[in-house]
Parts: C-alpha cells; sequence; structure tokens
C-alpha cells in the first residue's frame, strides 16, 4: 500500500548551454517523485522538460504542484499490485499533465519491480535488449567546437552517430554548418538534424535538398506540428529520411500521421505519452502502419533516461537509433551509480526496478530549497 508521496525540483548546471530553436539552457530542472509503500520500499521516478514552458504546456513547477494537489491524495493507500489500473484511474480522473503522469508512473513500476524483485522492462513483456546505440547531440552552435566534440565522442567509442540542432539561423547558414561537420566526421558517422518546428515547408524543401546531398540521414520535426500534410509531402518528396516529433504524443496521433501516409520515423517519448504504456502503445501503432521507431528524450536525468531504456529495450527493433544521452549533458547526478555509457551505447540495468538508487546527499545538495 502507498504511505507517502514525496517530490522535488532538482536543478542540475549543464556541461555547456544547449541551443535550441525556440530555447537555450545551461541548467536542466527535473521532478523527482518518491512513492513509498508500507514495508518501507522506495519507487523513483522523473518528469523533466526541456526549457520549461518555452517547449511545451508543463513547467517544472506545474508538475511538482499538480502531483502534490491532485495525484499524490488520490494515489495514497492503494496498492501497487497493478500499476497499469492505477494510471488508467488517473488518466480518467485528471486530464493532460503527460509529463507529470510519466514521473508517478515510473516511480510505481520502479517500486512493483522491486516488490517483485523484476526489473521494469519486465513488468513490460521482457527485454529484447541489454545494449542500446546512443547518439550524441552536439548543440554548441560552433562548427569548430562541434568537430572538435564528436571526434573526441568517437576516440572514446562513446557516440558515433551524432545530432545538431538547428533552425535559429538562416536555413544556407545552418545547412553550411552542418555540411562543414558532416565533411570533417566522413562517411563512417551518421548524421541528423533537429529543426524542432522552425521551417516553414519551402524553407523544409530547400534546406532539405541542400542536406541530402550533404549526406545527412535524417531530418527530425522540420515544420510545425500539427502541420501533418507537410510532414507526409516532405517525406515523399525526398530519400532523407524525415521524423516526427512534437507532431506525435500518444498512439491515437501516431495513428492520424500514418492514415494520413507518413512514411518517416516516430520520435517516441515517455514524457510526451504520459509514460512507458502509452509510448509502447504508440510503438505499436507505429510498427503495424510500417513507421520507423526512434527512442527519443527530453534531456531527462539518469531516473527518467533509465526508465525509457527499459521500454525501449522491449522493442524488437528501433530503427533510428535513440538519443539517451541526458545524464551525460549535466554536471553531476543524483543517483548512487550512473549508467555505463560505452561501445556507442548504453547498458540496460537488469536488477529489480529501474536498477538506479537516489544519492541522498546529491539530492539535498541540487534540491529547490523554496
Amino acid at each position: 500500500m502507498i504511505t507517502q508521496i514525496q517530490t522535488y525540483i532538482v536543478d542540475i548546471p549543464t556541461i555547456r548551454p544547449h541551443k535550441l530553436s525556440m530555447t537555450s539552457m545551461a541548467v536542466q530542472s527535473m521532478v523527482i517523485v518518491r512513492i513509498t509503500d508500507s514495508e518501507g520500499r522506495q519507487g523513483i521516478g522523473e518528469g523533466t522538460t526541456i526549457g520549461g514552458l518555452a517547449y511545451g504546456p508543463e513547467s517544472p513547477e506545474s508538475i511538482k504542484t499538480n502531483i502534490d494537489s491532485y495525484f499524490a491524495p488520490y494515489l495514497k493507500g492503494n496498492s501497487v499490485d497493478n500499476p497499469r489500473a492505477l494510471m488508467n484511474q488517473l488518466n480518467t480522473l485528471f486530464r493532460g499533465n503527460g509529463l507529470a503522469k510519466s514521473a508517478v508512473q515510473t516511480a510505481l513500476l520502479d517500486l512493483r519491480g522491486q516488490q517483485l524483485g523484476v526489473p521494469v522492462s519486465s513488468l513490460l513483456g521482457g527485454a529484447c535488449h541489454a545494449h542500446l546505440p546512443c547518439l550524441w547531440v552536439l548543440a554548441s552552435g560552433n562548427t569548430d567546437k562541434d568537430i572538435y566534440e564528436a571526434k573526441k565522442m568517437i576516440a572514446e567509442r562513446r557516440h558515433n552517430i551524432f545530432k545538431l540542432k538547428i533552425g535559429s539561423r538562416s536555413v544556407r547558414d545552418d545547412v553550411a554548418h552542418v555540411a562543414a561537420i558532416k565533411a570533417a566526421l566522413g562517411d563512417s558517422v551518421s548524421i541528423r538534424v533537429d529543426v524542432n518546428q522552425a521551417w516553414t515547408e519551402s524553407q523544409a524543401a530547400l534546406g532539405m535538398a541542400a542536406l541530402q546531398e550533404a549526406g545527412i540521414d535524417w531530418v527530425e520535426q522540420p515544420t510545425p506540428a500539427k502541420d501533418y500534410a507537410s510532414l507526409v509531402r516532405l517525406a515523399n518528396k525526398f530519400n532523407i529520411g524525415v521524423m516526427a516529433d512534437e507532431s506525435v504524443a500518444d498512439s491515437a496521433d501516431c495513428f492520424d500521421l500514418a492514415a494520413r501516409g507518413f512514411t518517416g520515423s516516430v520520435a517516441l517519448k515517455i514524457g510526451k505519452a504520459g509514460g512507458l504504456f502509452g509510448a509502447l502503445d504508440a510503438a505499436a501503432v507505429c510498427s503495424a502502419a510500417g513507421v520507423g521507431l526512434y527512442g527519443g528524450t527530453l534531456l531527462e536525468g539518469t531516473i527518467g533516461t533509465v526508465a525509457a531504456l527499459h521500454a525501449w529495450s522491449t522493442l524488437p527493433a528501433i530503427e533510428a537509433s535513440t538519443e539517451m544521452f541526458g545524464p551525460l549533458l549535466q554536471r553531476d547526478d543524483i543517483v548512487k551509480t550512473p549508467l555505463n555509457y560505452h561501445e556507442f551505447g548504453v547498458d540496460i540495468p537488469a536488477t529489480p526496478g529501474l536498477g538506479v538508487e537516489l544519492d541522498e546527499d546529491k539530492l539535498r545538495e541540487y534540491a529547490r530549497k523554496n
């Protein structure tokens, strides 16, 4: 039985500014949820957004407030024997708030996994992978710095797939920046770009033609989120891959986009989908429709990242790789043992629950005091 639910807003500086088309961030703010049962076991979860309200409708403050004020009073006193049933009830009682629900669902699954002595992936059907590929985002905005950073990652065998955040400059300047990096790194390295909705369809056509010529593999969310028609036309027009991110949150969005004839890939994110269950429901729709899968991130810390990795590990194929690098972007961590990134990917823990444990001293250091 659930006896206590605690939430904390944790602010950890990033190793460098992370630039997107709509904002730049130098600190990542995460909401950490801790659920305690009557035997003293604890499950942890995380709700994180990129740049607060500059990116989407939830902020760290709203996530914490809604969990404390609405979700926690309902959940206290309930058994965690069936996390999906609890989440179905939350979805019936409370609309939206996908990031807050994802944090709570993660904590419920972590707690249930510990109770049963199995990893979260087992609660989701079982892992197909123990190690998944993981790309790195080059987002300094400086061509020489990005080339140096990428070469260092390759030499360390940490990453050999790279994504560049573009869209804040002119199309021609962005293409020149990306093409120079691709030329410097060579054909053995995969490069893709994320425009974060910054282009019109005509700008996207110009940019994608040049990016295709430069040898770039994917363009993520080139046009506004709800402009499904342009994504379909662009995917059909170019050989370069098109990926939908902000356009899709849940399985209904994936069905709508696929029904319109979309032939690209979709960035799955547990936060967008309201948790691991929703993300895997979306993956099932995409797979049935022949739409490729990509394990996406909202730059979560270790807790949110490992939750997503447990989900992605149950998918037989993730055609477009994953980007679960969020913990590496932060200067510090709030778990005792960080994830193991090596051989161009990351290991998925096989111990009960999420497989990570809070470092209480670090939590106190970085948690907001008011």
